[in-house]
């Protein structure tokens, strides 16, 4: 079954001890489980109904592929939150397709829950998940860190005065050229309303900041329209460097600060921590 997977150029993982499957299911991250339902250890329902416990595994898609006939057995089986039973012996097509299908099902749901709906980017909850996560990936690597805390200036009254369909633009607009400038390894986010995160990896707070401040002075120049009434947005910038085994919490609120200090001396401009804690 494997190699017909594979064969239609799906990633497969197989895993012969029930007792690791937790194990693979963090380290594999798939988007969907095929278990038997007769195995020697435990049974497909058992394995099904561990998965089931784990939180983050609730919405996993998981089949049953198996030899068993009897409908009243295979209705118990998937009691425990399976998402179909797939009868042996399977057409291959037929097996390639099922799986195809629930893993992009189940990618489209992954994304948007992770995802802001107007922007693309990863939402407050998830880049918060992410960029905890790659903080202590960074603390045992000893890996340089600088997040950033952006925030559009003045955009309330972006929103009062050329209304919230503007204001979208802008978002968006601003979104997509972070996208587009940035690395592929930089982690980007919508913290909320007007406000970004950004997690540059493997840079000095100095190269961040010429970075981002190149970005300010370029967005600064995009013209947005609405109706026949053109106008200009800004940004400002907080940065702040990760420390020697140093916290998210500890992180954005340095960059908090410096943004706050960024607006304070008139927007329109970037700030690191070093340099807001000097005022």
């Amino acid at each position: 079954h494997s190699l017909i997977l594979e064969e239609a150029g799906i990633l497969v993982k197989q895993v012969h001890d029930p007792s690791q499957v937790l194990e693979v299911l963090a380290s594999f991250a798939p988007d969907l489980v095929l278990v038997d339902v007769y195995m020697p250890q435990c049974t497909g329902l058992e394995l099904a109904g561990i998965i089931r416990m784990v939180p983050e595994y609730l919405s996993m898609p998981i089949l049953y592929l198996s030899s068993e006939m009897n409908l009243q057995k295979q209705h118990k089986a998937m009691q425990v939150g399976v998402e179909g039973f797939i009868t042996k012996p399977v057409v291959p097509d037929e097996l390639a397709s099922a799986v195809i299908l629930r893993a992009e099902r189940m990618r489209s749901l992954r994304r948007l829950m992770t995802h802001d709906s107007l922007t693309g980017l990863y939402n407050h909850s998830s880049i918060k998940e992410i960029i905890e996560n790659t903080i202590k990936q960074a603390n045992r690597s000893s890996d340089s860190l600088v997040l950033v805390m952006l925030d559009l200036d003045m955009f309330k009254q972006v929103n009062d005065y050329y209304g919230h369909l503007a204001g979208d633009q802008v978002l968006v607009a601003l979104a997509r050229m972070l996208k587009h400038r940035l690395r592929a390894t930089d982690i980007i986010g919508r913290y909320g309303g007007e406000e970004f995160v950004i997690l540059l990896r493997k840079v000095t707070l100095n190269e961040a900041f010429t970075l981002i401040d190149t970005l300010r002075e370029d967005f600064s120049k995009i013209a947005f329209s609405s109706g026949t009434r053109d106008f200009n947005c800004t940004l400002s910038a907080g940065l702040s460097a990760l420390t020697e085994q140093g916290s998210i919490e500890a992180l954005i609120n340095a960059a908090d600060v410096a943004l706050y200090q960024a607006k304070s001396a008139g927007r329109n401009r970037v700030m690191t921590d070093a340099a807001a804690s000097l005022l």
